[in-house]
């Protein structure tokens, strides 16, 4: 018999043109939620994100930034925030030649994998949004109805691989004839495992790595309505609380540190 087989695709600026979560700090705002040098900050982050200029350690400040604006916060205020304004945020950015290959792929058979660093509460309704078949994202901690900053689990790096292969495991997809797709270097991992990597709108490392392993390059540049592609389903309360997935980022670098020190003790 033939083994399943599925497309992997990260999600901000493979499948979207922004990032999923910097993209709310007006309406995060608007909430009380934070204050406007916090958006400000945030408008910075989204700024250094998209031009691929941050460092490690600028982006490791500016997750540690995120996660304490988030510590806090109340779930049900995210929630009802981000009802509102999903589909007139999110629904935009979505690159249209994204959408394409999730055409192409399901046509031939494979399974649909959103894998990102962002939180569950990002991905899973974008995932429902685009008809995704799973997706595998990072975990927030929520005590007594608020975000407490911390991770339970964070899909970044080296633990998207983890993960892909794991779904592999339980699933029975066969990677060697499956396909990935991600800008960042830190997805190298993530692309390593299948055996049709795609490095799409790549940052300068990524591109490095790609002309080296012969990868092939996709420039995503037309995000569209994606309405007028496919039919989308109206926002609903269950797919909300975009607001920690900045917070996410944030949190994962922590999670991860104390991850890799408790593996060296």
């Amino acid at each position: 018999m033939t083994r399943p087989t599925a497309a992997f695709f990260d999600l901000d600026k493979t499948i979207i043109a922004k990032s999923s979560t910097l993209a709310f700090s007006r309406e995060f705002q608007a909430g009380g939620l934070i204050s406007r040098r916090a958006m400000l900050r945030s408008a910075y982050a989204q700024f250094v994100f998209f031009t691929g200029g941050a460092d490690h350690d600028q982006m490791d400040k500016m997750r540690e930034f995120m996660s304490q604006l988030c510590a806090g916060w109340d779930v049900a205020t995210v929630r009802d925030i981000v009802h509102e304004t999903l589909n007139t945020i999110v629904e935009p950015l979505v690159y249209d030649e994204a959408v394409t290959l999730f055409e192409e792929h399901r046509a031939a058979g494979r399974d649909i994998v959103i894998v990102s660093a962002s939180g569950a509460e990002v991905v899973e309704p974008i995932g429902e949004m685009l008809g995704a078949d799973r997706v595998v994202a990072t975990r927030m901690e929520i005590a007594d109805g608020r975000y407490t900053g911390n991770i339970d689990y964070y899909a970044y790096a080296e633990e998207k691989a983890r993960a892909i292969q794991q779904l592999a495991d339980s699933v029975g997809y066969d990677l060697s004839a499956s396909y990935a797709y991600s800008d960042s270097i830190t997805d190298v991992h993530m692309l390593e495992v299948v055996g049709h990597p795609f490095a799409v709108n790549p940052d300068k490392e990524l591109r490095k790595v790609a002309a080296a392993k012969d990868w092939p390059v996709l420039s995503f540049v037309r995000p569209v309505a994606l309405r007028r592609r496919i039919p989308v389903p109206p926002a609903r309360p269950t797919l909300a609380a975009l607001a920690v997935g900045g917070a996410v980022a944030a949190g994962g670098v922590v999670w991860a540190n104390r991850r890799r020190r408790g593996h060296d003790a």
